[in-house]
């Protein structure tokens, strides 16, 4: 099995890298979806945020009010803390999960979000980072999502830098290209995955 952690800037495509790397073969276990699912309502996950902050992050129906808590937890450190601490070892226990009950063989590719802020590097055999300029970033996040270019900057000012990112990255993806360019760089990018899971273990890889 080979353990790889994806990450990148918001806007910079991670989500389509990860859709083709899936339809290439990978099994994907995707952070935020998994962040979702372990609190969805009757979750032990969801009783525990809401001891922490109180039945007002729940919604008529009894999920979760994500813009709610957002607007909370973004606006004091502390609280954001306590919210990290209640969810982040419930993904990473489903995490293992899953990755455990992939095949031997498997590519496993783990899409984390937050890799590089939360210094998670050391836990995949190699890390790809799709990269794009700011220019890049902020008109995808304008023109493909609606968000006015103060909040997309905001946005992108909260996550890691590009070179921080980029200097954790085994693999880099440029992705200021159009779709059909970006589909070409994930398949070179899929036969060497799979070159490096089909190496004799404690062989080198590079």
């Amino acid at each position: 099995m080979l353990k790889v952690g994806l990450t990148g800037g918001i806007g910079a495509g991670k989500s389509e890298v990860s859709r083709l790397l899936v339809a290439c073969g990978a099994v994907l276990i995707d952070a935020d979806r998994i962040a979702r699912e372990v609190v969805a309502p009757g979750t032990p996950g969801l009783a525990a945020v809401v001891e922490a902050f109180g039945e007002e992050i729940l919604t008529e129906d009894g999920s979760l009010d994500r813009p709610r808590l957002g607007s909370i937890v973004f606006a004091d450190p502390a609280k954001l803390a306590a919210l990290n601490a209640i969810v982040h070892p419930l993904v990473g226990a489903r995490s293992r999960e899953l990755e455990e009950a992939a095949a031997e063989d498997a590519v496993v590719v783990h899409d984390v979000p937050l890799l590089t802020e939360n210094g998670l590097a050391p836990l995949y055999d190699l890390v790809i980072v799709v990269d794009a300029s700011p220019e890049t970033q902020l008109d995808r996040l304008v023109r493909r999502r609606g968000m006015t270019e103060e909040d997309a900057r905001a946005r992108m000012a909260a996550q890691a830098s590009r070179e921080q990112r980029r200097a954790i990255a085994d693999i880099v993806i440029d992705n200021d290209v159009p779709l059909e360019e970006l589909e070409r760089r994930v398949k070179d990018v899929w036969a060497e995955l799979v070159r490096r899971s089909q190496a004799p273990q404690g062989s080198p890889q590079e």
